[in-house]
């Protein structure tokens, strides 16, 4: 199973992810994304950390 990661640091806030697949990404209290889930039935993981515009969603194997 993949390992997602979105890191605080990086993270701008944009909602792409969590547009692109809202069961796997939500935005927290501060308008950072975080992930929800390691694996998706409704999205590629890899496409969507390839759209984070400052490549702060990690996806490992």
């Amino acid at each position: 199973m993949a390992k997602v990661t979105v890191d605080v640091n990086a993270c701008i806030g944009c909602g792409l992810c969590v547009n692109a697949c809202p069961d796997c990404f939500s935005m927290d209290d501060n308008g950072i994304a975080k992930s929800k889930a390691n694996s998706c039935q409704n999205c590629n993981l890899d496409d969507i950390a390839a759209q984070c515009p400052v490549n702060a969603i990690l996806v490992e194997d």
